[in-house]
């Protein structure tokens, strides 16, 4: 069965003294039934090695190392402490130019160096009012995804890119169809692909967490900007070990 995963990305944003969220987050769900992850700033990620949740970065570089100033290797976030890194996210594809093959490469590098990659697929508004979405998620994960990729080191994350920080949800129905649709092709693809975790992201919140967590083949979410306090993020996680 795919694991249950609330995983938290905190993108550009935490300082040290916004570490007592997670404290008080620890708090609460000490005895958590689902697996807990935070993907932090790179500059936090050593502060929290000894914390109770998994501990992520937020990209990564193909390279195991090199002269490339100012970014960070697979390696690097694995010696630091952390055990995940997202690869591919909405923001990484858009703003910087991040193809298909170079979130394939990353989430390689990633595995190679013992980190359980996240894979972000999403369509666009644009792009789900044509009618296309099936066909964007499914070039997405062709090509996103390295033939290396198993159930144990790699987790897929449908982010509707329109959905993102906006308020806006798609329907149950709609995140129904797209989740049936990437199971069906890991599991073409992959001999555990029925075991590999499927996570929902966009605009999830204590709200509408329960009505999300019950559609079939979502195993979780990926939460943005809800997950920065742990009075936001605590209903979720509860949600999700409701589920």
């Amino acid at each position: 069965m795919p694991r249950k995963l609330a995983a938290g990305n905190w993108k550009m944003n935490g300082l040290r003294a916004n570490l007592k969220e997670l404290e008080t987050l620890a708090q609460r769900h000490s005895d958590a039934s689902v697996d807990i992850l935070i993907c932090l700033p790179t500059t936090l990620i050593t502060t929290c090695q000894d914390t109770l949740f998994d501990i992520g970065g937020q990209d990564c570089h193909t390279a195991e190392s090199g002269a490339y100033t100012g970014d960070i290797s697979a390696p690097m976030l694995s010696d630091a402490g952390a055990t995940y890194v997202i690869t591919g996210h909405s923001e990484r594809r858009a703003d910087h130019g991040e193809t298909d093959q170079i979130v394939a490469a990353k989430s390689a590098a990633a595995n190679a160096a013992g980190l359980t990659a996240i894979i972000c697929v999403g369509e666009t508004l644009d792009q789900r009012e044509a009618g296309t979405t099936l066909d964007i998620i499914e070039g997405q994960l062709a090509g996103s995804i390295p033939d290396g990729a198993t159930a144990d080191n790699t987790v897929i994350a449908y982010e509707p890119v329109w959905a993102i920080g906006t308020g806006k949800v798609p329907t149950l129905e709609q995140i129904a169809e797209v989740h049936a649709h990437i199971r069906a092709k890991l599991q073409a693809r992959f001999s555990d692909g029925a075991d590999m975790s499927i996570l929902y992201g966009g605009s999830v919140k204590g709200s509408n967490a329960a009505d999300i967590f019950a559609v079939p083949h979502v195993d979780g979410a990926l939460v943005g900007g809800a997950s920065l306090k742990a009075d936001d993020f605590s209903p979720i996680i509860s949600a999700l070990e409701k589920g």
